[in-house]
C-alpha cells in the first residue's frame, strides 16, 4: 500500500532531512579533512555549519594544556553576516576557566553538556571574567538559544563548539542534538590528529637541527650553511650537510638526501652523516672511493636505504697554486661555482649513481681549480626544484640568482637564495657554501683540533 496525503509528505520530509543530514556530515569532513593546518580546516568547518545548522558559531579551544595553564583561544567565529564580527576579536586569549566559574563555556569545559541555553542576561551580570565576555559575545552578535559541546578526544576536552540560532526559525537544538554531537566528535578528533601531527613534526625538525654539525671556522675559507624544513607539509626529511677539517688540514664538505619526509629518515640521516664522518677520517681516500665505501657500508647495514650525497674536498697542495674543489656525486644536483664577476657554472663530472641503487656502480670524482673569491654552493633539490616546471628551469633560476649574488658576503648569499627560492618550495632545502679567499689571502695552514 502507497502512502497517502500527509503520510506521504512526512516521508518525503523525513528522507530529505536524512539527505540533508548526510550532505552536512560529508561537507563537514572534507573541510576537516581538506588541510592539516588546524585554524584553515575549523574555518572552512564553521562556513558549512553556518547557516546550515546555526546563524553564527564560535570553537573556542584549550591552549598549553600539557603544562597545566589551560589558557583559552577563540580560534574561529563564524556568522551569516560578516559584517556582524567586530575587528579584532580573534585577537587575544581568554580568561581562564577556572573550576568555579558558572560560564557555560566553563561548564563545557568541565565536560557537562551538551548545554541547551535559552536565557541570555546583560553581561554585567555575568559572574567572574570569562562569563562576562561569553555574555558579550550573545549580546553582540545576537542570541535566541544557543548550544554548547565540549570537544572531546582520548578523554580529555580540546575546546567547546557553540552553536548559535539569532531567531526562532530552524529546528529546535534538542532535535538535532544527535547531530550536533557528531560534528562535535569530528572536530575533536580533526583537533587531536592536527595536535598530534605538530608534535611529530616539531620533534622531527628538533631532532635534524640538533644533527646539523657547527661549521668549523679555521683559515681564510668562509663557510655558511642553512636548513630549512618543508614549508608546505610541515615536515621534515633526510637532508643534510656536513662540513670538518681531516688531520692534514684539507675541508670537507658534504651535502645529501636520504629518500624520505618523517622521523625515520632524519634518523636515517643522522646514520649516514656519522658513518660517513668514519669513513673520510679513517680512509683518507679521494671522493669517488669515499662514497663507494659509503656505499658498500649502507648495502650491509641498511639494505632498503637510497640517498644522493655529494662529498668533497678543498684543498691548497702549493702556497702559490690555486685552491682546489676534489668532489665525487652519487646522483644528487651538481655543485654550483660562482666567480666573482659573476660567471656561474655548474659542475658536472664526476658523477655517478645514488647510493643504495647498486653496490657494485663505479664511483669517479674530478677536481676543480677554484677561483680567487669564487663561491661553491652545495645545495639539495628543495633549492631548485618546482611541480609547474622542468628540472632545468630551476637549475637555471639557481645560476642566474647566485650570479647576481657573486659578490655579496657568504651570510648575504646563502639568505637570498633562501629567500628568493626557498619561498616557493615544498621540499626541505639544505645548502653550504664555502668563499674562496682573494688572491692576496695568505696559504690556508688550518689543522684540525
Amino acid at each position: 500500500m502507497q502512502p497517502h496525503g500527509n503520510d506521504s509528505f512526512e516521508v518525503d520530509r523525513a528522507v530529505q532531512d536524512a539527505l540533508d543530514r548526510l550532505t552536512l556530515v560529508a561537507n563537514a569532513s572534507e573541510a576537516l579533512s581538506s588541510t592539516l593546518e588546524l585554524d584553515p580546516g575549523l574555518r572552512r568547518l564553521c562556513r558549512v555549519l553556518v547557516p546550515a545548522v546555526a546563524d553564527w558559531c564560535v570553537i573556542d579551544l584549550v591552549e598549553d594544556e600539557d603544562r597545566g595553564e589551560g589558557r583559552l583561544r577563540r580560534a574561529v567565529v563564524e556568522h551569516r553576516d560578516p559584517n556582524a564580527v567586530p575587528p579584532g576579536f580573534l585577537e587575544a586569549l581568554l580568561p581562564p576557566a577556572d573550576d568555579s566559574s558558572d560560564a557555560p563555556l566553563a561548564r563545557a569545559l568541565r565536560g557537562a553538556g551538551p548545554l541547551l541555553l535559552t536565557d541570555f542576561p546583560p553581561s554585567e551580570e555575568g559572574t567572574d571574567a570569562l562569563h562576562r565576555i561569553e555574555l558579550q559575545t550573545f549580546q553582540q552578535l545576537g542570541a535566541h538559544r544557543a548550544v554548547l559541546v565540549p570537544l572531546r578526544a582520548r578523554r580529555q576536552v580540546l575546546g567547546v563548539l557553540t552553536l548559535v540560532r539569532t531567531d526562532q526559525d530552524g529546528l529546535e537544538e534538542q532535535d538535532r542534538l544527535p547531530l550536533i554531537e557528531d560534528l562535535a566528535h569530528r572536530i575533536a578528533m580533526a583537533v587531536d590528529n592536527a595536535r598530534l601531527h605538530a608534535e611529530i613534526a616539531t620533534t622531527a625538525e628538533r631532532l635534524q637541527r640538533s644533527l646539523l654539525p657547527d661549521l668549523p671556522d679555521h683559515g681564510p675559507l668562509d663557510i655558511a650553511a642553512r636548513y630549512d624544513p618543508a614549508r608546505v607539509s610541515a615536515e621534515v626529511g633526510g637532508d643534510w650537510y656536513d662540513a670538518f677539517l681531516l688531520p692534514d688540514g684539507a675541508l670537507t664538505l658534504i651535502i645529501g638526501d636520504v629518500t624520505g619526509h618523517d622521523l625515520k629518515a632524519a634518523v636515517s640521516m643522522s646514520q649516514m652523516r656519522n658513518m660517513l664522518r668514519g669513513i673520510a677520517c679513517d680512509r683518507k681516500e679521494p671522493p669517488g672511493k669515499i662514497l663507494a665505501r659509503l656505499d658498500a657500508a649502507n648495502e650491509i647495514l641498511y639494505p632498503a636505504q637510497t640517498l644522493t650525497c655529494l662529498y668533497a674536498l678543498v684543498t691548497k697542495p702549493e702556497p702559490d697554486g690555486p685552491w682546489l674543489f676534489h668532489y665525487g656525486v652519487a646522483g644528487h644536483p651538481a655543485p654550483l661555482l660562482v666567480t666573482r664577476q659573476g660567471d656561474a657554472r655548474f659542475l658536472n663530472e664526476g658523477r655517478s649513481l645514488l647510493l643504495g641503487a647498486d653496490a657494485d656502480t663505479i664511483r669517479p670524482d674530478a677536481i676543480e681549480p677554484l677561483p680567487p673569491d669564487s663561491t661553491v654552493l652545495l645545495y639539495t633539490d628543495g633549492l631548485i626544484e618546482r611541480r609547474s616546471e622542468t628540472f632545468d628551469d630551476g637549475m637555471a633560476r639557481l645560476r642566474q640568482h647566485a650570479a647576481a649574488l657573486a659578490r655579496s658576503p657568504l651570510e648575504t648569499f646563502c639568505d637570498e637564495l633562501m629567500t628568493g627560492l626557498g619561498q616557493a618550495s615544498t621540499d626541505d632545502i639544505a645548502l653550504i657554501a664555502v668563499r674562496i679567499p682573494p688572491a692576496t689571502s695568505t696559504a690556508y695552514t688550518a689543522t684540525a683540533e
